[in-house]
């Protein structure tokens, strides 16, 4: 005996709720992601500025490396050794080959700390390497 008889199943609609908590995992990804990608640019460094020099785009998984006046380095708002930064550098060099690194160096920066940081960078192989300049400003902009 068929005690049911013949019900149609409804449709049960749009689901509004598993959409809003949808929502609200994308909004706080992208404010957490764009959080961590302005992280870098907040240590206190002058960057010198060139005619040609413009904001690139952000390579995925990108190291910044930063080069304070005084010649120490800082990554991900933490002060490093030489030897600190050389294993740090020999470490992502083995799990991730051709990894970029962008090098920010106080435009008042002894040479020298530039160039002990690319000589860090040549000793464990890593050769994408790419600095950063500021805009010029040109003489009319308000």
């Amino acid at each position: 005996m068929n005690f049911r008889g013949r019900q149609r199943a409804e449709h049960p609609g749009f689901q509004l709720a598993p959409m809003i908590d949808v929502i609200f995992i994308l909004l706080s990804f992208f404010i957490a992601s764009q959080i961590f990608a302005q992280w870098e640019t907040e240590i206190d460094i002058t960057l010198p500025t060139a005619d040609t020099g413009k904001v690139p785009d952000r390579l995925p998984g990108e190291i910044i490396v930063n080069i304070l006046k005084d010649g120490s380095t800082v990554i991900h708002g933490k002060a490093l050794s030489e030897e600190d930064l050389s294993i740090l550098l020999g470490r992502v060099v083995k799990m991730f080959p051709g990894q970029p690194i962008l090098i920010r160096a106080d435009e008042n920066t002894a040479y020298r700390h530039v160039v002990n940081v690319l000589d860090l960078c040549r000793k464990v192989d890593i050769w994408n390497i790419s600095f950063a300049t500021a805009a010029a400003e040109t003489a009319g902009a308000p």
